[in-house]
C-alpha cells in the first residue's frame, strides 16, 4: 500500500450549477474522501476557485486532474503539497459567557492562540481563531474545559507559493487563440 499525503487540488472553473456535484463525483469513483472544501470568487474576474483537501498519492492525484480538466466548465485544475502553498483555515467557537468570566486567565488563553472575540453577550461569547488544523484544533481543546457550545472550522483557502499564476497564463493563451481566429 502506498503513503498517503494530504494534496490541495485547485479548480478554476466560471460560476455553474451542478459543477461541484460533478466535481465532487470524480472524487467518489476514485474513492478518495474530501477533507475539505472552499469556493470562492478568484483573482481572475469571471473566474471561480475550488479548493479541495484530499489524502492520496501523487499518480491518482495526477489522473484526478486530468479528469477534472476534462469538463467542459473547468478552465484548469492544479494539485499541490502543503510545502508548495500557503494556506490558512478560520475557526469560530462558541463558549458560555459565565464560564470565560469565572476564569481569570482566559485573556492570556485567547492572546496566547492569537485569537479574538468577535461578540459577547450574557449567553455565549464567540471566539475566531484563524490557522493551521492543529492550532484550531489545539485552542478547540483548551476552550472544551469551559464547554464549547458550538464549533465550526472552514475549509482551506491557499494560494501558490509560485511567481506565476497559471490560470492567468491559461487564460492569456485562450484569449490570444480567439484573437487569431
Amino acid at each position: 500500500m502506498t503513503d498517503k499525503t494530504l494534496y490541495t487540488v485547485t479548480v478554476y472553473s466560471e460560476n455553474q450549477v451542478g459543477l461541484l456535484n460533478q466535481i465532487s463525483i470524480i472524487f467518489t469513483r476514485r474513492q478518495l474522501n474530501i477533507e475539505s472544501l472552499s469556493v470562492s470568487a478568484s483573482a481572475v474576474e469571471g473566474i471561480h476557485k475550488f479548493t479541495i483537501t484530499t489524502y492520496s498519492d501523487r499518480e491518482t492525484m495526477e489522473k484526478l486532474v486530468k479528469q477534472i480538466e476534462k469538463r467542459i466548465d473547468v478552465l484548469r485544475a492544479f494539485f499541490y503539497t502543503d510545502d508548495e502553498i500557503v494556506f490558512q483555515e478560520v475557526a469560530l467557537y462558541k463558549v458560555p459567557t459565565d464560564k470565560l468570566l469565572d476564569d481569570s486567565h482566559i485573556e492570556e488563553l485567547i492572546r496566547r492562540h492569537n485569537a479574538r472575540i468577535l461578540e459577547v453577550n450574557r449567553t455565549y461569547t464567540v471566539i475566531e481563531k484563524s490557522g493551521h488544523t492543529d492550532e484550531t484544533q489545539a485552542l478547540f481543546e483548551e476552550l472544551s474545559r469551559y464547554e464549547v457550545m458550538q464549533f465550526v472550522r472552514s475549509g482551506r483557502v491557499a494560494i501558490t507559493k509560485s511567481t506565476i499564476e497559471h490560470v492567468s497564463i491559461f487564460i492569456q493563451e485562450q484569449q490570444y487563440r480567439q484573437n487569431q481566429l
